[in-house]
């Protein structure tokens, strides 16, 4: 029989109530009715030998945000379909779901990264919250771009915004239609960085004292990187910067973990919980001061080229410059033309140093976990005007000890 949990265990195993793993990746979190719904990615049989992606979206049900009842897959995957944007190898990533008072539906929308890298979105609607939901657009470019990671937020008044990742640019802040299945086109721009790791996306977005905070990660795939908080006075910002809230982690990681969304407790005065992914367990000793600059590689041309001349110095020093200088001289080639290339070059270096990598596609997220930790707010000061956002690391920690 499965245990009861008493309290929340960051980065442990986290089994439902039938003993199983949890299954709601990139996910949130929505009370309604005395009861709380955490629904994400289904990742059961993504093992990363089998080509899939995803199983659905999967919900789960809880009291006391211990122990979680699986309610099943809510959004079921397309396995006939190989065109479908719910099929198990599309790369559905991130459901994030609001509730439209005015016309009663319950609406999701799901990033989908297509074959040839853009990313869209998918856009569902159901009565229920458990479902069933049908698609009402898919394919869609919000505001012409390519979106990628994102939140989706509700105002008092019930006007709703979507804050997303344009990728590989900046954070966009756009205007939902009434509907909440589409874009207005009025909408706003932030943190701008030219590329990877830097450009901040996984965008998590809430309020409280009627600031505004928006709560990003950088961009290196499954692998953690540094989080940063920025906070405004209104959905639009503007935002300033205030700093990564991990304010203990020597790992630059952001204790291993990416951040999906933060929901406040109900019936809790100040108690905000960010809800993370650990994507990678098994490769917790990797650096991010090492991969982090093999994904700026892949989009900065001027550090390829000179991690390019750095491996071909390594390779003269070891005394095989004669034997592989035309291999090295196509790999070069290859590589200014094929980004791809550079991905599996580097990547192939970093494991020689024991500081390689597995490609998202072949990872096993089956086996994530999930970091779930309370803030701790710093109000306005001199040094921080707008306060601070932070993220103490706890073994454990219970709903109870706060107010």
């Amino acid at each position: 029989m499965q245990e009861t949990y008493t309290s929340i265990r960051p980065g442990q195993v986290w089994l439902d109530t039938e003993g199983k793993r949890i299954q709601a990746h990139g996910g949130s979190v929505m009370y309604l009715d005395g009861l709380y719904y955490w629904y994400g990615e289904n990742k059961e049989k993504t093992t990363g030998e089998s080509g899939i992606w995803h199983w659905g979206v999967r919900c789960y049900t809880s009291a006391d945000l211990y122990n979680w009842e699986d309610r099943g897959v809510i959004i079921p995957p397309e396995p006939e379909d190989p065109d479908s944007p719910l099929h198990p190898s599309s790369m559905m990533d991130r459901p994030h779901i609001i509730y439209n008072q005015r016309t009663k539906k319950f609406v999701c929308w799901l990033k989908i990264m297509q074959k040839n890298g853009e990313q869209t979105e998918t856009v569902l609607t159901a009565d229920s919250i458990l479902g069933p939901y049908t698609k009402v657009r898919q394919g869609l470019r919000p505001l012409g771009m390519s979106a990628g990671d994102f939140d989706l937020a509700v105002a008092p008044d019930g006007k709703a915004y979507y804050y997303f990742e344009r990728v590989h640019s900046e954070t966009i802040c756009a205007d939902l239609t009434d509907e909440y299945t589409d874009v207005t086109g009025y909408y706003s721009t932030h943190f701008p960085h030219p590329y990877p790791p830097y450009v901040r996306e996984a965008t998590a977005h809430f309020v409280r004292k009627n600031r505004h905070y928006l709560v990003t990660s950088g961009t290196t795939g499954y692998l953690p990187n540094p989080s940063e908080v920025a906070a405004g006075a209104s959905w639009h910002g503007p935002y300033t910067v205030l700093g990564d809230p991990h304010p203990d982690d020597a790992s630059r990681t952001s204790y291993h973990s990416q951040i999906s969304s933060v929901f406040k407790v109900e019936g809790k005065k100040d108690l905000y919980v960010a809800v993370a992914d650990r994507w990678a367990p098994q490769d917790m000793d990797l650096q991010y001061e090492v991969y982090s600059k093999i994904f700026e590689a892949i989009f900065n041309p001027e550090l390829r080229e000179a991690l390019q001349k750095q491996q071909a110095a390594q390779q003269d020093r070891n005394g095989e410059k004669a034997q592989e200088s035309s291999g090295r001289n196509q790999e070069k080639n290859a590589a200014q033309a094929n980004p791809e290339a550079v991905t599996a070059q580097m990547s192939a270096q970093a494991k020689k140093s024991r500081t390689g990598f597995t490609p998202d596609a072949a990872r096993n997220t089956s086996i994530a976990d999930y970091v779930w930790l309370p803030f701790r707010f710093e109000e306005p000061s001199p040094e921080h005007p707008d306060g601070m956002a932070y993220l103490d690391w706890k073994d454990e920690w219970r709903v109870e000890e706060y107010e």
